[in-house]
Formats: C-alpha cells, structure tokens, sequence
C-alpha cells in the first residue's frame, strides 16, 4: 500500500473549482504532493513535475485506458509514432500552413464589432479553433458547427462527471473521424493531398496504420487542440484587457508577443494537467508511493512555483524559456507547440492590427474554468476599432 490513503484535499470542492489557480498555490505552498479519491496523487511542484518528466521509466506515460497514439505510450513504441509525426509539425510544415493561419486569425478577428461587447471564449477563441484545426487538418468547413456542438456537449459532460455521456460523445466523435477516412479511401487518387490523408497513408515498422490507430492520432490532433488554443484566447484576451501597459507595449513592439504569449500563459493555464503512472516504488516530495499508483501532474501550479519563477504573477518577457512547462518537457513534449505558437502569435497580432482597445466589461467579470479545463468559461470584454 502506498504510504497515505486519506484524503490531503478535495479538488472537485467549490472553493478549489471557484479558483483553481489560487487553490493550487495553496496547496503548492501546504502539501506538494497531495493525495484524493479523484485525481490519486497530485504534484504542484515544478521540480517534482521535472523529475517526473525526465523518467519515464519509472513514470509510465500508459496511464489511458484507450489507445492514445503516442500520448499514451512508452518507448520504444513511443519513439516510433513520435518520428512518424512530428514533420506534420516541423519548418516545412508550417511555413506551408502559415498563410492559411494568418488569413484565418485575420477572418475570425473581422467579426469583432466596431465598438461593443464580445464574449472572448465563445465568439473569439471557440470559432478561431474550430477553423484553424479544420483547416490544418483538411476537413471541410461543413463540419464546423457540428463540431461546435459537439464541444459544447463534450463540456457539459465533462463538468458532470457523466462518463456515460462521454463515452458516448467519443464514439461520435471518432465516428466523424471513420467517415472522413472512408470518402478519402472512396476518392483513391483523387482524394485530398492534406493532412488527413497524409497520415492515412503513413507506415510504421514497415506496416500500414490500422484504422484505430489512425483515428487515434487525429483525435489527439483535433480534440486536444480545440479545447487548449480557445482557452489561451480567452486568457490572452482577459489578461491585455486587465494590463492596459502591457497591452499597449505589445501594440507598439510586436516583437515581444512570443515571450509575452508563453509567460500569460505559463501563469493562467490553458492545458491545466496530464496523468502518469508509477511503473516501481518510489518516494517523490516526501511521500511513498507503490507500483501502479497513478498520477496527475499540475501543469496550472508547476508553472506558478516561486522557487522557479519567483512572484508567479509577474509577466517577465525576458524569462529562461526552459523553465516555461506549457508544452510540457522531456520526450513527451507536445509535437504540436510550433503550430500551437504560430496560431497564437497570428491571433494576436490580427486582434491587436484590428483594434484601438480590449477592455474589460464593467460589471461581468469573467467566469473560472471548473477542472478539468482551464482558463475561463467566461470572458467577456468591450471591443474599440
């Protein structure tokens, strides 16, 4: 048994959920490595975060209970699937995706009114994901209601716990996945040269991919991405909007959105946790732990640790980036930051060409995210062009 199995706190309390940053802190600062019913072991500090991150012997990355390709896996398999993907997101790549991103942060951005209120994370963050992943991924633009629904459902059943619900949501989802995959096989030569197709017709250990497999990376590549980059608008966008001098130092040297972008959002998380799994015993912040024990790594308090950062709520844009967790460390480290990046520097520069001012909404404050999401389900601000 592992050392403690009493409960250290209560992540699913309303005082946690009301303030999933502040309670982090608290928690970082009273008992690093905390355990609960919910989320097993959580980590808070930056340094056992690291240690986790660079031993991936001793914490497994297979702590899914579905196939998840190559989120979920060790090497080698891991290092296998990782070289088949990661040019999707190399140099090349992107420099033949950037003029779709750019006109696409530009479109999204020209719905803004010229003088009115708008709410950040539905009418900016939600739509620009939505369009931005269809587009990278090849998938037509019919689908991008659907797709909006579709995460709307997935929300309110991640919020109530209803694991029947999403079970059932998956299935969908990765239905919407299976057709895209049969009309491309249907078409043969004449299917689309893009990103799905590409994948479709990837190898690994000299044999081709298997449907499950196939749809498990798109799914990681869709999901995942419209859940991360619509929270960080939100918190991009609240965070200028309550930082007027900062707002208007990225207006005038926008050089400095890159470092800007990253350290917002090294201290407001979009992207709040990922899981592990002990593979041996072994003793990590003071406390025990046995074989199979499973953990959470908090990314929305490893990124706060003064012991690495100092005052956790200061923007510095001249920060060591190698210390910045957003994109996670080690061999895990998410394929898909230079992509990531690029939408976000886009995004920004388009709302920041397009408008005089991004205010807060007198009156409504914005709304805390409930784990497991971060940022904001709320933003709402008052737009000046």
């Amino acid at each position: 048994m592992s050392e403690s199995r009493h409960s250290d706190w209560d992540p699913r309390s309303e005082s946690v959920q009301a303030d999933q940053v502040d309670a982090y802190d608290a928690m970082r600062r009273r008992c690093p490595v905390a355990f609960s019913d919910y989320l097993q072991w959580s980590l808070f500090r930056h340094a056992d975060v690291m240690r986790v991150l660079e031993d991936h012997e001793t914490f497994s990355n297979a702590a899914s209970r579905h196939l998840s390709v190559p989120n979920a896996m060790d090497p080698p398999e891991h290092t296998r699937f990782r070289r088949l993907i990661e040019p999707y997101f190399g140099p090349e790549a992107m420099v033949e995706f950037a003029p779709t991103c750019r006109a696409i942060a530009e479109g999204v951005v020209d719905q803004l009114p010229d003088d009115g209120e708008v709410e950040a994370m539905t009418e900016m963050g939600q739509g620009f994901a939505l369009e931005i992943q269809c587009a990278f991924m090849g998938w037509p633009t019919r689908l991008h209601e659907p797709l909006r629904a579709w995460v709307k459902r997935q929300q309110a059943a991640t919020l109530a716990g209803d694991r029947e619900a999403l079970g059932e949501l998956a299935l969908e989802f990765d239905g919407v996945i299976r057709e895209l995959l049969a009309s491309r096989r249907d078409a043969g030569d004449a299917a689309p040269d893009d990103v799905t197709t590409r994948i479709m017709n990837e190898r690994v250990e000299g044999r081709a991919l298997t449907d499950e497999e196939i749809v498990s990376i798109l799914r990681n590549w869709t999901v995942g991405e419209l859940g991360t980059i619509s929270a960080s608008i939100g918190i991009l966008m609240r965070y200028l909007a309550a930082n007027p001098e900062l707002q208007a130092r990225l207006r005038a040297e926008r050089r400095l959105l890159p470092a800007a972008i990253d350290e917002i959002l090294r201290l407001d998380a979009p992207l709040m946790s990922n899981r592990r799994i002990t593979t041996c015993p072994v003793e990590i912040g003071g406390r025990r732990l046995e074989a199979g024990e499973r953990l959470t790594l908090l990314w929305g308090s490893a990124n706060r640790d003064e012991a690495v950062f100092g005052d956790p709520d200061e923007v510095c844009l001249d920060r060591d980036p190698k210390d910045n967790l957003l994109y996670g460390a080690g061999i895990h480290v998410c394929p898909g930051a230079p992509l990531a990046r690029m939408e976000l520097k886009d995004f920004m520069e388009a709302l920041l060409d397009a408008t005089d001012d991004i205010a807060p909404l007198p009156g409504c404050p914005a709304v805390r995210a409930r784990y497991p999401a971060g940022g904001y389900s709320e933003v709402p601000l008052h737009i000046r062009r």
